[in-house]
């Protein structure tokens, strides 16, 4: 494809990071792509791997330098990188479009007002690109992460059209599927499907870990504890973040999950063998559609 911008820098050149990076220079988007952050030992290692053609640890110079800024850190420190920045494009006779792939838009949507004394800036455009790995870490970077996988953009009406535009354009020269969700929405849906999964595979190993007879659970659990419990090898410091950050809806869905548990619970006390059935038959149908829409789009090994 024919380059679409000059340069893309990334702030935060771990798996996501580097995988899109990765994804940008294998396809043309742009003519290089920089790396940015306050650990040069991995920025470096982002050269020499072929990541990233160059690298700063000076924010001012890559505002200056790049046509599209993309934040790549964990949710937390998004923000305060956000906060960080907005305030430099003032005065600027050419700010770069920004957006991120964090886990929550409501947190940064916040930040973004807070650091523009409640206006949203037009070129901030928020997304977060669904995929990953239990594995992390610019080593960890591969070009094709995005393909077949869904990017959600959550533009505001305060937002730059071509901003948006740039911005979708750019994730789908990754492979990707790009569609469109309100900041409040995401959230809700994220928490669901994604971060109530990872808290719930943490508790259950915790808990099983913490009991007296961890040895022989563990070593008597087979493909059905692995498969579900596997998530739970995530960086525990990014998912403690998106826990905080998407509080209000995690604890909706942990509510809503822990509900459904105890009527499940009264059902197995009580010996209710059809009310078991019926919840059972219901979740493997539903699983059942799930599947077959991840089949459409190519994606069975979703992360």
């Amino acid at each position: 494809m024919a380059e679409r911008v000059d340069t893309v820098a990334i702030l935060g050149l771990g798996l996501i990071g580097g995988s899109l990076a990765r994804a940008l220079r294998a396809n043309g988007f742009c003519r290089r792509v920089i790396g940015y952050g306050h650990r040069e030992p991995s920025l470096r290692r982002g050269v020499e791997l072929g990541v990233i053609d160059d690298f700063t640890l000076d924010l001012d110079e890559v505002i200056s330098q790049a046509d599209i800024l993309v934040i790549c850190t964990p949710t937390l420190v998004a923000a305060e990188v956000l906060a960080a920045i907005l305030p430099r494009l003032q005065g600027l006779a050419r700010a770069p479009v920004i957006t991120d792939a964090a886990s929550v838009k409501g947190s940064l949507y916040r930040a973004a007002k807070a650091a523009c004394d409640g206006s949203f800036p037009p070129g901030l455009v928020l997304g977060h690109p669904i995929a990953g790995s239990e594995r992390s870490g610019v080593e960890a970077s591969k070009a094709d992460l995005y393909e077949n996988h869904r990017v959600i953009l959550t533009p505001v009406a305060e937002n730059d059209s071509e901003a948006v535009e740039l911005v979708r354009d750019m994730w789908l020269a990754t492979g990707a599927e790009v569609v469109e969700m309100e900041v409040e929405q995401h959230d809700a849906v994220l928490a669901a499907t994604s971060h109530l999964p990872h808290v719930l595979a943490y508790a259950l190993v915790d808990a099983l870990a913490r009991s007296d007879s961890s040895e022989e659970i563990f070593r008597c659990a087979a493909g059905g504890f692995r498969d579900f419990t596997r998530i739970a090898s995530s960086d525990p410091v990014m998912w403690r973040d998106i826990a905080i950050a998407n509080r209000s809806a995690l604890l909706d869905a942990i509510d809503l999950f822990s509900e459904h548990l105890g009527q499940l619970r009264e059902a197995v006390a009580a010996e209710d063998s059809e009310g078991m059935h019926a919840t059972f038959t219901r979740a493997k149908a539903a699983r059942d559609d799930f599947a077959a829409i991840l089949a459409q789009r190519g994606q069975g090994k979703q992360g």
